[in-house]
């Protein structure tokens, strides 16, 4: 009975000893970093509302319950085995990434410390660097590695990342092609409301056989004559100047010059909508892209915690195993969750350097830049107008709708273009025409003319009928075609506007649920050392606090993408006016 007590006793002396050790093991692990979901503050700083019309400041905005997912204390391999690949992603700082859960009051597309010019256009109060603009030179062909080598690294805001696509973007430049390309049209099609004049001069100097032939019989002649006398002789060669001035004037043109003259004004102002459009899509593709580089870092840096979390599960494992209190099982459990936490690793940085070589993509930067997120994840902003303004607001500024209409104009001045063909036409015609012969005494000789031209095609086989109707039926379809893009743009003001209003309510309540899992975390942790519990319970927990991480920070991501979204659609926000495409 004494010997059994006294197994008791030492055995629970050992267990308590045993759980001692390993948490002050976890405790003090030099390859432990600070938990990166200690709580926070459920309190932060307001953020400007970028969607928001007014210049109200908003009330303030859940903060995420982290306190770091920085690079200032990257990763540490663990001494248990980790791939080669990983280890140095880990030990890489290239791939660690800012504190994604940072409070920020930067407004990510109206920033408030902006200088606003008062015609729409925005000076960053902080400029993108210089240096990351691409080539002036479009034709630029890399043949070695080194020139597409990414030897600069550069971390960017959301703002200098939408300066920089709105400076470099091609499909914005080739949209201001377009433009110049249709205000070139334009004067050319405004020359035929001026006369034409023009000029031709020719100087000659005629040295003729003929005359020289004719020369030679009259000599011959004057000799052979009973009579003597002086042969008539010509000038062998001859310098003529002759010049002709023509003016040509169109008096009517059947309806054709002014119908091109306005179908001209037309076309450029479509080329100037679409310029808006393609700066508000650019800037939407930059936004978008950036929110999803940040989606990325985050990724990383919960695939990063994940693997550490799965480090020290396989350490208590291990421990628990040697001190006899633990199964083989347990340990074999822990590798292979070690394993999958470092494959979903693997894959986050592969997304992560696919993201930033697309957010390259669309600023447009040049060939040997990396970009990184500077700018913390945080809710963006507020959206206050409430869904029946912001449909209206949007069939107000969406330049779509009115290009569609432009349209309609246009194929209308197709049909007076058409049938101007079968029109009468006037032309006035005035000709001065002089000419000088510098070897005899007249000097210079001049005439005009003037003249009056009509020009009727009666029949040309209905081909002018035929185009007039093919311009009918594109003014049916550019209609059809405006109704088709109106219900679009409704469609996506309510979309993203549901999107919003979801992502909005999910982040207070995925904030919620990572507080829980990390708790339950805790205790199935602690049941585990104290033998009480298992190891399926630990890597559960581990599992679930690693969904419902990234669950947080995608409903926050997905927030910003929506506003980024909606803004989109309804586009020049906020006094709508467009701004930054000068």
């Amino acid at each position: 009975m004494l010997m059994s007590r006294s197994l008791t006793i030492l055995g629970t002396s050992v267990i308590f000893a045993l759980t001692f050790g390993i948490v002050t093991t976890a405790q003090t692990s030099p390859s432990r970093p600070p938990a990166p979901w200690a709580k926070a503050s459920m309190k932060a700083k307001p953020v400007t509302d970028s969607a928001n019309l007014s210049s109200e400041s908003k009330p303030d905005v859940g903060t995420q319950a982290a306190s770091d997912f920085s690079s200032e204390q990257p990763l540490q391999p663990s001494a248990i085995a980790f791939p080669s690949r990983i280890s140095q992603s880990i030990a890489n700082p290239s791939f660690q990434t800012p504190n994604p859960l940072a409070q920020s009051t930067q407004n990510p597309v109206f920033p408030a410390n902006s200088a606003n010019d008062g015609a729409g256009n925005v000076t960053p109060a902080n400029p993108a660097p210089n240096e990351l603009n691409s080539s002036g030179n479009p034709l630029i062909f890399p043949t070695n590695p080194q020139e597409v080598d990414t030897t600069t690294r550069q971390s960017l805001t959301l703002n200098q990342a939408i300066e920089l696509a709105l400076r470099n973007n091609k499909d914005f430049q080739a949209a201001r092609i377009a433009l110049e390309k249709s205000e070139a049209n334009l004067i050319s099609a405004r020359s035929a409301l001026f006369p034409s004049l023009t000029t031709e001069f020719e100087l000659s100097r005629d040295n003729s056989a003929a005359t020289e032939l004719q020369n030679a019989l009259s000599t011959q002649n004057a000799l052979n004559s009973p009579i003597p006398t002086e042969p008539i002789l010509q000038s062998e060669s001859s310098t003529n100047a002759t010049g002709n001035v023509q003016l040509t004037y169109n008096i009517f043109s059947g309806g054709e010059r002014s119908a091109q003259i306005e179908k001209a004004e037309k076309q450029v102002r479509s080329s100037r909508l679409q310029v808006e459009v393609t700066a508000e899509q650019t800037r939407f593709s930059a936004t978008d892209s950036y929110y999803a580089l940040q989606g990325t870092d985050a990724q990383v840096a919960i695939a990063q915690a994940s693997v550490e979390d799965a480090s020290q599960s396989l350490r208590d494992a291990r421990l628990l195993e040697q001190a006899g209190l633990g199964t083989r099982f347990d340990v074999l459990r822990a590798e292979g969750d070690l394993a999958t936490a470092n494959e979903a690793l693997t894959r986050a940085i592969s997304d992560q350097r696919t993201a930033r070589r697309r957010l390259v993509q669309v600023l447009g930067v040049g060939q040997k830049v990396e970009l990184t997120a500077a700018d913390p994840i945080t809710e963006a902003g507020d959206w206050t107008m409430p869904l029946e303004t912001s449909i209206v607001q949007a069939y107000k500024n969406r330049a779509e709708l009115e290009q569609q209409l432009l349209q309609i104009d246009i194929y209308e001045q197709d049909r007076f273009i058409a049938l101007s063909s079968i029109q009468p036409k006037i032309d006035f015609l005035a000709n001065y025409n002089y000419q000088n012969n510098f070897d005899n005494s007249v000097g210079i000789v001049d005439g005009y003319s003037f003249a009056a031209r009509v020009r009727w095609t009666f029949f040309d086989g209905g081909r002018a009928f035929a185009e007039a109707r093919k311009a009918d039926r594109d003014m049916d379809s550019a209609q059809t075609e405006f109704a088709k893009q109106r219900d679009q743009i409704r469609f996506d003001v309510e979309e993203s506007y549901y999107t919003l209003t979801s992502t909005k309510e999910n982040i207070s309540s995925t904030r919620t649920n990572v507080t829980r899992f990390e708790e339950a975390l805790r205790l199935a942790r602690l049941r585990f050392q104290a033998g009480v519990g298992t190891q399926t319970d630990v890597i559960n927990a581990q599992r679930d606090l690693a969904n419902a991480r990234g669950r947080y920070l995608q409903a926050i991501i997905g927030y910003n993408q929506a506003l980024n979204k909606i803004q989109r659609a309804v586009s020049n926000l906020p006094d709508n006016n467009l701004f930054q495409i000068r």
